[in-house]
């Protein structure tokens, strides 16, 4: 089962620490949802410093972030 974390609408950086939050979990996949190109990147970044595989899927003006181990 995946753990969808809605991050559309906030700055950062809190999209990071709600999806770092859903990662520490352990359970994949985690996709994340965010409408910036700022978060979608900070958000990315950090996720493959923990040693994860990123997913970017653009959806309109928004992107889902797809992330597994």
């Amino acid at each position: 089962m995946s753990i969808t974390v809605d991050a559309r609408g906030l700055s950062c950086p809190q999209p990071v620490i709600l999806a770092n939050q859903a990662i520490s979990k352990g359970q994949f996949p985690v996709e994340v949802i965010v409408d910036t190109v700022t978060s979608r990147e900070n958000v990315r970044r950090m996720a493959e410093r923990q040693g994860t595989k990123v997913e970017i899927v653009p959806q309109g003006d928004e992107f889902k972030l797809v992330i597994t181990k």
